[in-house]
């Protein structure tokens, strides 16, 4: 029976987005305005890696660059000292990483109900119809009873219901938010405390890092490389030339190719305490250079953190490939 409660969530995690064919709703790039978002989805994009050609030595010398720091840290995060001496802080902080997830979760549906919007500030309650004060009250109280705590596992059904009725409004779209997905499911498997949440625990995670990579990776794929005109308008905007001295398309490539890695490395389970740490410092400095609205970004930050907080296990490829009993790598 649990087996299959695992797997019927497995399922829906992956199915939900898929029922409903995409809208001609676009990705919003906060930092841009409505208009010129909606002149770059209805104008040609150019290819991102076009900028391979013309700049190869650069493209080869900060992969080369990334590829050390990867390994360094790769290697530096398996010395028995340094797991000896993590160990205590990383067992603490993984007992706190469900609580982590559920509170994230709770703060981002008050939130979305406070601005009266669905995740993001492009997805308007209002697209619910006569049904929106509905929706509004029951993120309203699914949030503030997931802060606290209280039932967990019938609010948690509750927001899933919300998504699959966001997902039949926006379809393939809701891929950017399957993040919240992820986390819904992971509420549902670990709500109950003693064994069986323990026992559910690496199933949840495993679901909540795949879901939250492909969130990260579609992402990447729509602003950066299929409507690569919202980067590239983006970078040209806030002139981030100054600061990365390279053409424009060139930086869109990079950071394109940034974000395929990082929701890879989730997904797979690779330097996952890393991978956080260096999302999180992006994700910081976007809003602080940008100034962009915080409470979109409240379920990047808190599940990043969780991750981050709960670490390795048998389904990570690092957990899995050099499992030291309790200990695991730091980073």
């Amino acid at each position: 029976m649990r087996s299959f409660v695992f797997c019927a969530l497995l399922g829906l995690v992956f199915l939900i987005p898929m029922f409903a064919l995409p809208h001609a709703s676009a990705h919003e790039v906060y930092v841009l305005s409505p208009e010129m978002v909606a002149h770059n989805i209805s104008t040609p994009s150019p290819n991102p890696f076009d900028a391979f050609y013309t700049n190869m030595f650069q493209f080869f010398f900060w992969g080369f660059m990334a590829f050390v720091l990867v390994t360094t840290v790769f290697f530096m995060s398996l010395t028995h000292r340094l797991e000896v001496f993590f160990e205590p802080y990383l067992v603490r902080l993984r007992l706190l990483a469900p609580l982590a997830v559920c509170i994230t979760l709770g703060l981002s549906f008050i939130a979305s109900a406070y601005h009266f919007s669905l995740f993001g500030p492009e997805l308007s309650l209002g697209t619910f119809g006569a049904l929106a004060p509905a929706v509004q009250l029951a993120l309203y109280t699914a949030g503030v009873l997931l802060v606290f705590g209280y039932f967990v596992r019938a609010m948690a059904l509750v927001a899933l219901a919300v998504f699959a009725a966001a997902t039949a409004l926006h379809g393939l779209y809701m891929l950017n938010y399957l993040g919240y997905l992820g986390a819904i499911a992971a509420m549902v498997l670990v709500s109950n405390a003693g064994a069986q949440a323990k026992r559910f625990l690496p199933h949840a995670f495993l679901i909540l890092r795949i879901t939250f990579g492909i969130s990260i990776i579609f992402a990447a794929l729509y602003a950066k490389f299929i409507y690569s005109n919202l980067a590239l308008s983006t970078v040209v905007e806030y002139n981030l030339v100054q600061f990365f001295p390279f053409e424009p398309l060139f930086i869109v490539l990079g950071a394109g190719i940034i974000e395929l890695l990082i929701g890879t490395f989730f997904i797979i389970g690779f330097e996952i305490r890393h991978t956080a740490l260096f999302f999180l410092f992006w994700i910081f400095l976007s809003l602080l250079y940008f100034g962009e609205s915080v409470w979109p970004h409240l379920v990047l930050i808190g599940i990043t953190l969780a991750l981050f907080m709960y670490g390795y296990d048998k389904w990570t490829l690092e957990g899995r490939l050099f499992n030291r009993g309790k200990l695991q790598p730091f980073l």
